[in-house]
C-alpha cells in the first residue's frame, strides 16, 4: 500500500453512480424479472471502464470500479451465496425511528431484498466475483493511477443486513461467512489489487441491529465482529487491505451515534493497513481531535472522509485542503489518504447526490489535495 510520500493520495469509500442501462438492470434482477446474462455482463463491462475512466479525470489517484456490478455493498452476496432464501427481513428502525419518528417516516425504503439465512453458505456462483476483477483489470490496463482497490463485504456487515435464522449462535454465523467470503478476498489480492473490506457495522451496528445495548455490551459485539474479521484475513497481508468504517451513509439526525473515541481502540486491532472513516458530515467532523489523544500503531494509515456523501452541497477545495491538513498535523502527512466520507452509489436504487454534483464533489477533493500538498510539503 502507497503512502503520501511525494503528496496527498486521494480515494473514496467504493460506490459510485451507475449508468441508466445497468441500474435498470440491477433493478430489474432484485425484482425476479429476468435479465440477459450477456447484456448484463456487457453494461457491467462499459460502466467499469467508463467509472475507472472518469475517476482519473478528476485526480482519484487510489480508484476502483465503483462497484458497479453490485446491488449493494453487502447484500450483493445473497446472489452469489447459497443460503439466503429466507424470509425478507425490514432493518430496524433503531434509536432514531424512536426519538424522531416523523422524520423516520419521511425516509423512502431502500428497495433492495433483504432474506434472511435459512441454509447453508457456501458460494455458487463465484464467476460474478471472477468478473468484477476481470473487468477492473481490463479498466485500467491503460489508466494511470498509484493503486487500485476493490471492494468486498466483511461477516459482520453481511450479518448486519442479512439475519440469521439457520445457525445455532452468532458467532457461528459470523465465522461461517468468514470461511466462505475468504475466498473472494484472497482472490481480489490475488489479482493485483488491494482490499476493501467494508465495515459499518462496527460503528452503525448500535444505531440499529444493537440498538438496545450498552456501550459496554456493544464494545464486545465490536470486539467479536473484528476477531472475526481478523480470522477472515489471515491469509492476507495487512498492508494489502484497507477497512471502511461508517455509521450509516444518509442525512439524518445520527445524534446517537457511538463516538469513534469509545471504539478507535478496537478498530486499530484489526489487521488492515488501513481505515477509511467518516470525517466530513456535521456529526464526525470534530473527531479528527480523537488522534490527538489515540497514537496511530506504526504501519497504519488513515482515510479520513474529507466530502460528505450524503448532501449535495460541492465542497470549497480551501475546505477540503483545511481538514487533510489538520489529520495530517496529528498523524503525520505521510499516513493521511484523502478519502469521501461514503459512498455515493451505496444501493443502486437509492440516490441521495445527484451524479454529476458526486463527481465534482471528488474533483474538489483532488484540488483541496493539491492545495493541501503545496501546504504540507512547500511545492
Amino acid at each position: 500500500m502507497k503512502r503520501s510520500t511525494n503528496g496527498i493520495l486521494t480515494s473514496h469509500t467504493g460506490s459510485l453512480p451507475r449508468p441508466q442501462d445497468l441500474l435498470g438492470l440491477l433493478l430489474a434482477k432484485e425484482e425476479g424479472k429476468p435479465v440477459d446474462r450477456v447484456m448484463f455482463d456487457t453494461a457491467a463491462r462499459r460502466a467499469v471502464a467508463d467509472v475507472v475512466k472518469h475517476q482519473a479525470e478528476v485526480g482519484i489517484t487510489v480508484l476502483n470500479d465503483g462497484e458497479q456490478s453490485k446491488i449493494g455493498y453487502a447484500t450483493y452476496v445473497k446472489d452469489r451465496l447459497t443460503g439466503f432464501e429466507g424470509v425478507e427481513t425490514v432493518r430496524p428502525g433503531g434509536v432514531e425511528a424512536r426519538d424522531f419518528p416523523e422524520y423516520t417516516a419521511l425516509r423512502p425504503p431502500i428497495p433492495i431484498r433483504r432474506p434472511t439465512c435459512s441454509g447453508p453458505i457456501e458460494w455458487k456462483d463465484f464467476s460474478a466475483a471472477q468478473k468484477d476483477i476481470d473487468n477492473l483489470k481490463s479498466a485500467t490496463r491503460d489508466v494511470k493511477a498509484e493503486e487500485v482497490f476493490m471492494t468486498a463485504a466483511s461477516p459482520g456487515v453481511i450479518a448486519l443486513f442479512l439475519n440469521n435464522r439457520y445457525y445455532p449462535t452468532e458467532e457461528e454465523y459470523l465465522y461461517t461467512l468468514a470461511d466462505v467470503m475468504k475466498r473472494e478476498y484472497n482472490a481480489i489480492v490475488r489479482a493485483g489489487f488491494l482490499l476493501q473490506i467494508d465495515c459499518p457495522d462496527l460503528a452503525m451496528g448500535w444505531n440499529t441491529q444493537f440498538a438496545d445495548l450498552s456501550l459496554q455490551e456493544f464494545r464486545k459485539v465490536v470486539a467479536l465482529h473484528v476477531e472475526v474479521l481478523n480470522h477472515a484475513l489471515a491469509d492476507v497481508p495487512p498492508e494489502q487491505v484497507r477497512m471502511h468504517l461508517c455509521w450509516g451513509n444518509y442525512e439524518g439526525p445520527h445524534h446517537r451515534d457511538v463516538s469513534l473515541k469509545d471504539i478507535v481502540d478496537l478498530v486499530l486491532k484489526a489487521r488492515p493497513t488501513a481505515i477509511s472513516f467518516v470525517g466530513a458530515n456535521p456529526r464526525h467532523e470534530h473527531e479528527w481531535k480523537v488522534w490527538k489523544d489515540v497514537k496511530l500503531p506504526d504501519g497504519k494509515v488513515i482515510i479520513p472522509g474529507v466530502i460528505d456523501s450524503t448532501t449535495n452541497f460541492v465542497e470549497h477545495p480551501e475546505l477540503v485542503a483545511e481538514r487533510i491538513v489538520r489529520y495530517a498535523s496529528v498523524v503525520g502527512r505521510e499516513n493521511v489518504i484523502a478519502g469521501s466520507d461514503c459512498g455515493f452509489g451505496t444501493s443502486a436504487g437509492r440516490t441521495v447526490v445527484d451524479a454529476r454534483v458526486s463527481w465534482a464533489k471528488l474533483q474538489a477533493m483532488s484540488e483541496g489535495a493539491l492545495l493541501a500538498t503545496e501546504e504540507l510539503w512547500g511545492n
